[in-house]
C-alpha cells in the first residue's frame, strides 16, 4: 500500500514535466510560451529594455543555461558578443550549436541589408544582413511556425499540442496584422529619421523611408559633423519624424529637433523595452500607432 502510495504521489509530476527552454530575448520567449504552452517553461536571458546588442554575460545567466533543455536564440550575429560566453561557460550539451535542441531563428528568415563587404571601418555591420527581424509581424508568424516545428522535434509527444497552438495563433495573428496594415496604410511613403536602424523590417512592411539615421555608423556614437549632416539632410528632405530606440540616449535626437523642429517618438523594440508593452499584440498596437 505505501509503494502505491508513493507512486500515485509522484505521478503528477511526473505529467507535470515542463521542457526548460532557454532564449535570449522576450519576443522568443513569448512566441515559445503561446506555442509551447504547460509544455515548456520558458527562461528569457536578457531583458526587453536592454541593449540587444551588449549583454553582460553574469553568472546567473550562466546558471541558466546549465539548467535549460535547448535553446533557442535569435541569430543573425545579434547576441555574437554576449551569448557564446555564456553558452561555452554553462558547458550544457543541450545548449551548444548545432544539435537537435538548439535552434538559430535566423536561419529560417531571409535577412535583408546584407553588406557587400565586412571591414570594422563600415561600423559594427552584421555581416549575415540586419538581425532585428523580428519588427515585423508576417516574421513574427513565420517565426512562430519554426518554433513550433522545432518543439515537436525535441518533443514528439506533445506535437499535437504545439501544432493546435499554433493554428490558433496563427489565426488571431493574421487578424491583429490586417488591423495593422489598415492603420499604417496612409503612413506608406513617409520619409524618417533613425537612430539606429533597427527598424528596417517595420519600415520595409509597411512602406515607411528611412532618410538617415543618427549613427553615421552601425554601433559608432554621432560626431559634430554628422549630426550637422543630419540637420541639412532634415532640412531639405523633409522626413515626419525621428524613431528613436529606447537604449540609447536622445541627447543628439533633442539637439536636433531643437534645431529642426522634427518630433522625436520612442520605439520599442521588444517586450518590455517600454512600461505598457507585455506582451506582441502590445508592441505592435503602439509601433503602428506611434507615428500620426
Amino acid at each position: 500500500m505505501k509503494k502505491i502510495f508513493v507512486l500515485l504521489t509522484l505521478l503528477p509530476l511526473t505529467l507535470l514535466a515542463q521542457l526548460n527552454i532557454a532564449v535570449s530575448y522576450p519576443f522568443i520567449g513569448a512566441l515559445t510560451k503561446t506555442i509551447g504552452g504547460d509544455d515548456v517553461k520558458v527562461t528569457v536571458l536578457a531583458k526587453g529594455k536592454w541593449d540587444p546588442h551588449f549583454i553582460i554575460p553574469r553568472p546567473s545567466l550562466i546558471s541558466k543555461m546549465r539548467n535549460a533543455d535547448a535553446m533557442i536564440m535569435n541569430g543573425g550575429q545579434l547576441e555574437i558578443g554576449w551569448l557564446p560566453p555564456i553558452i561555452n561557460r554553462a558547458g550544457n550539451p543541450k545548449t551548444m550549436p548545432n544539435t537537435k535542441t538548439f535552434l538559430n531563428l535566423s536561419h529560417h528568415i531571409k535577412l535583408i541589408n546584407k553588406p557587400k563587404s565586412v571591414d570594422r571601418k563600415h561600423g559594427d555591420i552584421h555581416p549575415d544582413g540586419n538581425p532585428h527581424f523580428h519588427i515585423s509581424p508576417k516574421n513574427i508568424l513565420s517565426l512562430a511556425k519554426v518554433i513550433e516545428e522545432f518543439l515537436s522535434s525535441i518533443d514528439t509527444a506533445n506535437k499535437d499540442t504545439y501544432q493546435k497552438n499554433y493554428y490558433e495563433f496563427s489565426k488571431s495573428w493574421q487578424q491583429k496584422m490586417a488591423v495593422w496594415k489598415k492603420k499604417m496604410k496612409d503612413k506608406k511613403g513617409l520619409k524618417v529619421i533613425q537612430f539606429h536602424d533597427n527598424l528596417a523590417y517595420f519600415n520595409k512592411e509597411y512602406g515607411l523611408v528611412n532618410s538617415g539615421t543618427i549613427e553615421p555608423l552601425p554601433g559608432i556614437p554621432p560626431s559634430s559633423k554628422h549630426t550637422i549632416e543630419i540637420i541639412e539632410l532634415i532640412k531639405k528632405e523633409q522626413p515626419c519624424c525621428i524613431l528613436h530606440d529606447v537604449y540609447h540616449s536622445t541627447k543628439t535626437a533633442d539637439f536636433i529637433s531643437q534645431k529642426t523642429g522634427i518630433k522625436i517618438i520612442l520605439m520599442p523594440h521588444d517586450i518590455e523595452a517600454l512600461e505598457d508593452i507585455d506582451n506582441l499584440s502590445a508592441l505592435f498596437d503602439y509601433l503602428t500607432s506611434a507615428i500620426k
